[in-house]
């Protein structure tokens, strides 16, 4: 990873405790997510078959690692746990899936909606 995507940008005594731990989460998703694309180039690169099935093996447990911290990430970032609701297995475009989400669903679950946090929404005009 570049130095840039794994360090801090503000002096770290003036993060919280939550950014820190969220930036810990992030920097090793980050990781997860780049082990996975290398073992991927290394099972494709590979002749010989059995190293194949253990570099397939590897990527796919690199996958589970990143699966669990995303899972983490949601649990402690409400904007993140909003997002993945609306996009994570939905059938259809995935561009069209914020327009096409009733505003109430997010807060039919007890979650306040983009607009009630103070976001911005879509940047997408009405069609």
């Amino acid at each position: 990873m570049a130095p840039s995507s794994t360090t801090f940008h503000e002096s770290e005594d003036r993060l919280s405790p939550t950014t820190h731990e969220m930036h810990r989460a992030l920097v090793s998703l980050m990781e997860e997510l780049e082990a996975v694309d290398w073992y991927q180039q290394r099972v494709e690169g590979t002749a010989d078959q059995d190293l194949r099935r253990i570099l397939e093996h590897n990527r796919d447990e690199e996958k589970e690692h990143a699966a669990m911290l995303l899972e983490w990430i949601r649990r402690h970032d409400r904007g993140f746990d909003e997002r993945l609701r609306m996009y994570l297995y939905r059938e259809g475009p995935i561009t069209e899936l914020e327009a096409a989400a009733p505003e109430s669903a997010s807060r039919a679950e007890g979650r306040p909606s983009a607009s009630a946090m103070g976001l911005i929404g879509s940047l997408r005009g009405s069609s």
